[in-house]
C-alpha cells in the first residue's frame, strides 16, 4: 500500500505544481490524495496487489476517477525522470498477472 500511495502522491505533486502553481498540494489535489489513500487502504485485493487498470472492481467513483485519470495522463510520462524507482516499481507491478 505504501508504494502505491507514494506513487500517487508524487504524481499529484507534479500535476499540482504544473497546473495549480502550488509548491505542495492545493486543496483540490489534497482532497484527491486523501480519497486515494482511503481507496488504497480499503482495497479488497491488496494482498494480491494488481494494478487498478487490471482489476475487475473499480474503487474510484466519479468525479475522482476522471480527476485521477487526468493526473496520471500528465504525470505518467514524467515520473520516470523525476522518481525513477517509483516509476520502475509501478511498471513491474503492471506486468504482474492478476491472482484474483
Amino acid at each position: 500500500m505504501y508504494l502505491e500511495f507514494q506513487t500517487v502522491k508524487a504524481m499529484l505533486t507534479m500535476y499540482c505544481h504544473a497546473h495549480h502553481n502550488a509548491r505542495g498540494l492545493c486543496e483540490e489535489c489534497s482532497e484527491i490524495l486523501d480519497y486515494a489513500r482511503e481507496r488504497t487502504k480499503n482495497c479488497p485485493h491488496f494482498r494480491s496487489k494488481i494494478p487498478c487498470s487490471k482489476c475487475k472492481i473499480h474503487c474510484y467513483q466519479e468525479p475522482f476517477k476522471s480527476k485521477i485519470r487526468k493526473v496520471m495522463i500528465y504525470s505518467g510520462p514524467k515520473i520516470l525522470f523525476r522518481h525513477p524507482i517509483l516509476a520502475l516499481r509501478h511498471l513491474l507491478c503492471k506486468l504482474r498477472k492478476p491472482s484474483i
